[in-house]
């Protein structure tokens, strides 16, 4: 479709004006040699093509306009050199319409009689001027017609735009009067776009200080902000633009999305580990047979569970596969070392900020862990090593399921399952006034014990060749596996750091060996040593026994220590005196937890 098509009725509104005006006829084509409009003789030819159109090869009257972009007077049109023309014609005026420089099509004058012929020559130059004003004219109307068109695809572009953007968006003017919204602000405001076109931001979004920005031009970013009243409140992220005239604002765009899909968003793109499944925790003792299938049945719930073990057991392991195979999958874990954390930053880590709350403060505030980890779970390692002043903010928050932040007094309703875990004995700790008891009954609705290492001697081979494959993987070494002697060392040793130490020890050894078997030469020296010190080419019979006292020992005390008993207790039940049992204890290195 050509340039003037598009103004066609603009066009021969024109033309009968022309006419009308003058008493002549008036002809106009566009650039395809289509008559878009005309008056008299060539009216039914409107919407056809010009005669000139089927000799495209005559420089006839027309293609001279193109082509030269100039007018032309016609004194005698049964001169050949101008074309093929309609019978009757006895004068014509041709005027070139120009667009940017460009030629889009032609305008003319034309007389079917000697009085409309005179009309033609005796006002010549006062006619091509008027007719180049005319051109103009249509000209204009066309970069008009072409100018609201773009801007018409530029606003449905805009439009597309900001209703695919996932956070709402509103507009007002200078007064704060609502002038736009798009469909997420709908949804998430609950009010549909008709009620809120030319209402006052305040009306809807009472507690937005939307007034001080229109009044000092200032916006913001990324504030946090409470929409509606309890219990129907919402937290959203909020941005101010201030829109700004002639150095006025005149008025401004707030976007803003729900706290909760931004804490999403952000556990989305930030946690980067792999979804972990309870099968994946290596192990076929029964001892933790028996905690991976107590791990999958409280899974299912939303009780708190209190995790205890040795450094090194694998506590966070379980807690990660607790959430992965809970119904709480989809939403956060967020996991905080309680012991990591200076305690004079712990509190706001936990429990967020509000503006001003400290020096130093960011501006709108910071919201806490256990915000983050709406609908989700919260791992709280190391919970031994928390403050006494915020286990009571703690045992609130699992009381009431409401934090408040640091400097605030607003509660904010959070959902979130609770997970904890320590290497320290709790019970002793509270006897001790260090630990709230009614924290601890709290927090252990679930105990779930992880076994040492040691007394699950039978893991230590498949450990071991879990973390072989992962290390030579990493390491892009071509390790096959390790002789019987760096098994027999591993499997022998007593493990202290539990699994942790196990995979330290099975890197290291990736990282020494050079050939395709790990040999003891490769492995720590204190295995190795510990190795060597028991081989029976090395030493008397005694050490064996003494090996295998140590393993027995430790072995029971571990069963012994689940059921709560004093040493005292447990000392009895082996058969042999107190002071016998802190004997063997303090000989053999066995650490003791929970007793």
């Amino acid at each position: 479709m050509s340039l003037l098509s598009v103004i066609a009725n603009t066009a021969q509104q024109v033309a009968e004006a022309i006419s009308a005006v003058l008493d002549v006829e008036t002809q106009i084509l566009d650039d395809e040699y289509t008559i878009v409009a005309a008056t008299g003789k060539y009216r039914e030819l409107v919407g056809t093509k010009d005669a000139e159109a089927y000799h495209p090869d005559e420089e006839f009257l027309y293609t001279r306009v193109f082509r030269t972009g100039m007018s032309f007077v016609i004194d005698d049109p049964q001169d050949s050199m101008y074309g093929p023309i309609l019978i009757g014609e006895v004068g014509e005026i041709c005027c070139p319409i120009k667009l940017n420089g460009k030629v889009i099509g032609a305008m003319s004058l034309v007389a079917f009689d000697k009085s409309q012929k005179d009309k033609l020559q005796d006002k010549k130059e006062q006619l091509k001027n008027f007719l180049h004003r005319m051109a103009f004219l249509l000209a204009s109307r066309v970069s008009e017609t072409e100018a609201y068109k773009r801007l018409e695809i530029d606003s449905n572009k805009m439009q597309i735009i900001v209703e695919s953007i996932n956070q709402g968006l509103i507009s007002v003017d200078r007064c704060g009067a609502i002038t736009h919204c798009n469909s997420y602000a709908e949804s998430i405001i609950g009010i549909e776009k008709k009620y809120m076109l030319g209402r006052l931001i305040t009306e809807i979004w009472p507690r937005s200080p939307i007034s001080e920005v229109l009044k000092t031009g200032q916006g913001y970013e990324e504030k946090e902000e409470i929409y509606g009243t309890p219990p129907y409140q919402m937290h959203f992220l909020v941005t101010v633009t201030p829109i700004c005239s002639g150095g006025a604002t005149v008025g401004a765009v707030i976007s803003f999305r729900n706290m909760s899909v931004v804490r999403q968003l952000a556990y989305d793109l930030t946690d980067n580990k792999v979804a972990l499944e309870l099968d994946h925790i290596v192990g076929n003792s029964k001892t933790i047979v028996e905690v991976k299938y107590q791990a999958l049945r409280v899974a299912r719930s939303n009780s708190t569970i209190l995790i205890t073990g040795e450094s090194g057991t694998g506590k966070e392991l379980f807690a990660r596969a607790i959430h992965y195979a809970s119904p709480r999958r989809k939403k956060p874990l967020v996991i905080v070392n309680c012991g990591a954390i200076p305690e004079t930053l712990l509190e706001s880590e936990l429990f967020g900020y509000e503006e001003g709350a400290f020096t130093g403060a960011s501006r709108g505030g910071r919201p806490g862990k256990f915000e983050l980890a709406g609908g989700g779970t919260i791992f709280l390692d190391e919970i031994g090593d928390l403050p006494l002043h915020l286990q009571v903010k703690i045992l609130h928050i699992l009381q009431r399921r409401i934090v408040e932040r640091v400097g605030g007094n607003t509660p904010i309703p959070v959902d979130v399952r609770i997970i904890a875990a320590t290497n320290r004995n709790l019970e002793a700790m509270c006897a001790a006034g260090e630990f709230r008891e009614d924290l601890y009954y709290r927090l252990n609705v679930i105990p779930m014990l992880i076994p040492p290492l040691r007394s699950r001697r039978e893991d230590i081979i498949v450990l071991m060749e879990c973390f072989l494959k992962k290390y030579c993987g990493l390491l892009d070494k071509g390790i096959e596996h390790c002789s019987d002697n760096v098994v027999q060392a591993f499997t022998r040793y007593h493990w202290p750091g539990n699994v942790r130490e196990l995979e330290n020890a099975v890197e290291y050894a990736v990282n020494m060996e050079s050939g395709k078997i790990i040999s003891l030469n490769s492995i720590p020296g204190k295995i190795r040593n510990h190795w060597l010190g028991h081989d029976p080419e090395n030493i008397r019979l005694k050490h064996h026994l003494e090996d295998a006292e140590r393993d027995l020992l430790a072995q029971k005390i571990v069963e012994l220590s689940g059921h709560n008993l004093s040493k005292k207790e447990i000392a009895r039940l082996m058969g042999i005196s107190r002071a016998t049992l802190y004997r063997k204890i303090k000989q053999y290195g066995i650490k003791v937890n929970n007793v």
